[in-house]
Order: structure tokens, then C-alpha cells, then sequence
């Protein structure tokens, strides 16, 4: 089963938050609705900025707790690699 590690923002260089799930619309679809009360919901990082599509569940996993210990400005960067506008990348549509 594939799996995605993602970033949520609240705005530029707003709050972040890393998730991992098998489900990237359906996970991100979640958080925007705040289905859940949690981070996300509380600092409003609803903005799907970033997300790296992995093969396996386990190999996301493995990243996501990585991406977690890095530096802020680090997250920024992978942010700025792929997504230098900090574009909504969640379309809402064909996830």
C-alpha cells in the first residue's frame, strides 16, 4: 500500500504540521473539514503545501518521523524546493 508524508501551513512560512497517511485527499479533506479536534484545527495549518508520494506505508512512516526532528528552516526549504509559492496543492478533485 502507497503512502504520503505531507505538510500542512497555516499561511507562508506559518505554523507547519507533518502527517503521514495511505489516504492523501481523504486524510487532507479531513483537516479542513476539523473533523478532529487537534493542531491543525487549533493553529488553522489547513494548506496542503508539501507531500512525497512513497511506495510503501512503511517507508512514509519511516520519513515522517524523520521529517519531524528536522530544523524548521530545513522544512522550509523541501517547502520552497517543490511548492516555491506556497500554492494550496489539495484540489479537492481527483484525490
Amino acid at each position: 500500500m502507497a503512502g504520503y508524508v505531507y505538510i500542512l501551513a497555516s499561511k507562508r512560512n506559518g505554523t507547519l504540521y507533518v502527517g503521514v497517511t495511505s489516504d492523501l485527499g481523504g486524510r487532507v479533506w479531513q483537516h479542513k473539514q476539523r473533523s478532529t479536534p487537534g493542531f491543525t484545527a487549533k493553529y488553522g495549518a489547513l494548506r496542503l503545501v508539501w507531500y512525497r508520494e512513497f511506495f510503501e506505508i512503511g517507508e512514509a512512516i519511516v520519513f515522517e518521523k524523520r521529517l519531524k526532528t528536522w530544523h524548521r528552516a530545513w522544512k522550509i526549504a523541501l517547502i520552497e524546493e517543490m511548492n516555491p509559492e506556497w500554492r494550496e496543492l489539495y484540489s479537492g478533485q481527483g484525490w
